[in-house]
């Protein structure tokens, strides 16, 4: 890739968590059978009536990506639009959000639908000393209900997984503290790796309350990712001395590397927007904001909630039109997603699928981006904003 003059740009990205757009040419290796989280969830919208739209994201062509119900194609959007086909193996968040930043995971991460077997669970109660409970993929809302009461007599932390590749460990904060879970999920981190048990991600679930009113506490979450097995674009503009900040879990699926703005973690979509607001005023000269909003998969998509995922679709959209006023002329903004999450398919899973992407900045508006080979198009069009190499991909800036 050509490295063009450093630009003092202030670049946001943000990744609508779970909001694809229609089946990927291989979702149906993936099990996928022609899921389109955005274009599913507005169809339920517009049937159940009293649904606004999304005004903001429609006059920045978010109706000229795809048919889509109640969302109109503008003839001058104020974005350059068009999709991204993930290339790397997997549909979950780590790869995506991998693959924006120049990395191509290779082979997917082994799941455990049936729970994890009986010699990773001995060794996880011999790092630990402490038996486990669970053991199977569960809703972490429901297992922590059933479980939450046993593991307070007990002390025995509740072990469960998901349709994805995630070793999760929920405590009651009164029974194992922060400090004890967090050095738990770490051993656990060390053990799994290796042929057959290298998890994507384990994370620390806290929760607090009482039987019968269990509530986790999302800002405490904590992930313990494989770390990126390559360079990627955040890398190499923090080894170029570029600011770079995460908004919500980001840092974490880089292992915390190259975030040397710092990190803020948010309990919803609502407190990441204003985060990003926040850095935007107070960052001065060049800086990327990498943020990741989380409500739209982990309330609604995994939930099968087509109704609650449309509220938060419509939540984004006004907090959007707040924070376009404070994006100058100068700087880039960048509006994508790391996969899909289809409420109205009847699984719980994540969904193999082509993503939205909106981008303002560059010489031009307005322009149709087509569908990009690999989410890595993104990663390139960051780097030559600033003016360092990618790893992989093209840039679409002219």
């Amino acid at each position: 890739m050509k490295r063009r003059r450093k630009r003092k740009t202030k670049t946001i990205i943000i990744v609508l968590d779970g909001v694809g757009a229609g089946s990927a040419p291989d979702s149906s290796e993936y099990g996928d059978l022609s899921p389109n989280t955005l274009g599913h969830v507005l169809e339920r919208a517009a049937g159940s009536g009293g649904f606004a739209g999304l005004p903001v994201l429609e006059s920045l062509g978010l109706g000229n990506i795809a048919p889509l119900t109640g969302i109109k194609a503008v003839h001058n959007p104020l974005a350059s639009y068009g999709l991204m086909r993930e290339l790397g193996a997997g549909k979950d968040t780590i790869t995506g959000h991998w693959e924006m930043m120049g990395i191509l995971n290779t082979a997917p991460f082994p799941t455990f639908p049936e729970g994890f077997p009986a010699d990773i669970i001995l060794e996880f109660e011999e790092i630990t000393g402490r038996k486990i409970l669970g053991n199977r993929a569960a809703s972490g809302t429901l297992i922590i209900e059933e479980l939450g009461p046993e593991h307070m007599k007990t002390g025995s932390p509740i072990v469960y997984t998901s349709a994805d590749s995630v070793f999760q460990i929920a405590a009651h904060i009164g029974v194992i503290g922060l400090k004890e879970l967090y050095s738990i999920c770490e051993r656990a981190r060390r053990m799994l790796s290796g042929p057959g048990k290298n998890v994507c991600r384990v994370i620390a679930r806290p929760f607090e309350g009482t039987p019968g009113s269990f509530r986790r506490i999302p800002s405490k979450r904590k992930d313990f990712p494989f770390p990126p097995p390559g360079e990627t674009v955040v890398d190499r503009l923090a080894a170029e001395g570029v600011p770079v900040f995460s908004v919500g879990k980001v840092a974490e699926m880089f292992d915390m590397r190259g975030f040397s703005a710092g990190t803020v973690k948010t309990s919803s979509n609502r407190q990441g927007m204003e985060e990003i607001a926040k850095k935007l005023v107070k960052t001065e000269g060049q800086g990327l904001i990498f943020a990741n909003l989380n409500d739209f998969d982990t309330l609604y998509g995994h939930r099968n909630d087509p109704e609650g995922f449309a509220r938060a679709l419509a939540e984004f959209d006004g907090l959007l039109g707040e924070l376009l006023p404070l994006i100058g002329a100068e700087d880039c903004l960048f509006i994508t997603a790391d996969h899909g999450n289809d409420p109205t398919t009847g699984g719980t899973d994540h969904s193999r699928e082509l993503v939205p992407l909106l981008f303002m900045g560059g010489e031009k508006t307005g322009r149709h981006l087509g569908v990009r080979h690999g989410f890595m198009d993104l990663g390139a069009t960051v780097a030559q904003i600033f003016g360092v190499q990618c790893p992989s991909g093209k840039s679409f800036l002219f």
